[in-house]
């Protein structure tokens, strides 16, 4: 049973939950937000239930489970649907859906144009990698969840400067909750996704003795990292920096470094696998080794 659910059904449940809640800015209904919560929580479980059936597939065939870059964007997609139904409980009258599902269907979208081959076990194993892929996923997620409080925050600022009064149909959280998920946003993506770097550039040189700077993902991963850097220091020594719309300013802003960090990932092809799982290495090296034996002792031993 569990096989038969694919990624259409839960992009088709956030889908129709987006529908309801752009609905909420035409007309009232007592039923919607019932509806609403039946979509949302269907496409979520169906999502869960994916991610878990994915991962007991890869264990069976003796893979690292959950370690391919399409599945990386799944999981993104599914901790952005967690905080969407968490803001729909704790704030219910803000139509924050209107800017989380969309973000949500994108990430769903990029998985099927990303690798979908996992990682080799040897490596997904590494404690090392397991961090740098974890912070790494983690920093993304709050840059996308920046980027929906950053747009919240602009047009709730520019309601309150035009001195329209809030309307029951579009609703959003208070300035003072998006100044605030603003500044957390761009202060805890940046920690996450630089500590991410250095368990990456740990695991490298644990593993491979060299950091790979030729390949794609080291410089994608540059880029966003040397803005985030950017941020936080121009926050620190321009303390207006982070209040207001400049904050919402610079979590847009890392939002659009990601896109082009996502966009130059599904150009650019990365490099970053080792060559060889580690059972098929094994296995050349012992046919290697058989060979040399073969020359030291010329054939006779094998005669």
């Amino acid at each position: 049973m569990l096989e038969r659910i694919s990624i259409t059904c839960f992009a088709a449940s956030y889908g129709v939950a987006l529908g309801l809640e752009i609905s909420r800015l035409i007309f009232h209904s007592a039923w919607r937000n019932v509806l609403l919560w039946i979509f949302a929580l269907a496409g979520l479980i169906a999502h869960t239930l994916y991610l878990g059936y994915r991962g007991y597939e890869a264990v069976l065939t003796h893979h690292t489970p959950l370690s391919s870059s399409a599945e990386y964007y799944l999981l993104a997609a599914w901790v952005l649907g967690v905080m969407y139904l968490l803001t729909l409980a704790l704030q219910p009258r803000a139509r924050s859906g209107i800017f989380f599902l969309p973000l949500v269907l994108l990430l769903i979208a990029t998985s099927r144009f990303a690798d979908g081959q996992p990682f080799p076990q040897e490596r997904a194993a590494s404690i090392w990698f397991t961090l740098h892929t974890l912070l790494l996923l983690l920093g993304y997620v709050v840059v996308v969840f920046g980027f929906a409080m950053g747009i919240m925050y602009l047009l709730q600022a520019a309601r309150l400067k035009a001195k329209q009064p809030p309307t029951a149909r579009f609703r959003l959280p208070n300035l003072e909750w998006l100044e605030l998920a603003n500044q957390r946003s761009v202060v805890g993506a940046a920690i996450l996704i630089i500590l991410g770097i250095v368990a990456g550039v740990i695991f490298n040189l644990v593993q491979q003795g060299i950091i790979p700077w030729h390949d794609p993902v080291i410089w994608r991963s540059a880029i966003i990292t040397g803005w985030l850097i950017c941020a936080l220091l121009f926050c620190a020594l321009y303390r207006p920096a982070q209040r207001g719309r400049k904050v919402a300013y610079l979590t847009i802003a890392s939002f659009l470094f990601l896109m082009v960090s996502v966009l130059l990932g599904l150009v650019f092809k990365s490099e970053h696998k080792a060559p060889q799982p580690l059972v098929n290495r094994v296995r050349i090296e012992a046919v290697n080794r058989g060979m040399a034996a073969c020359r030291r002792c010329a054939g006779e031993a094998c005669a």
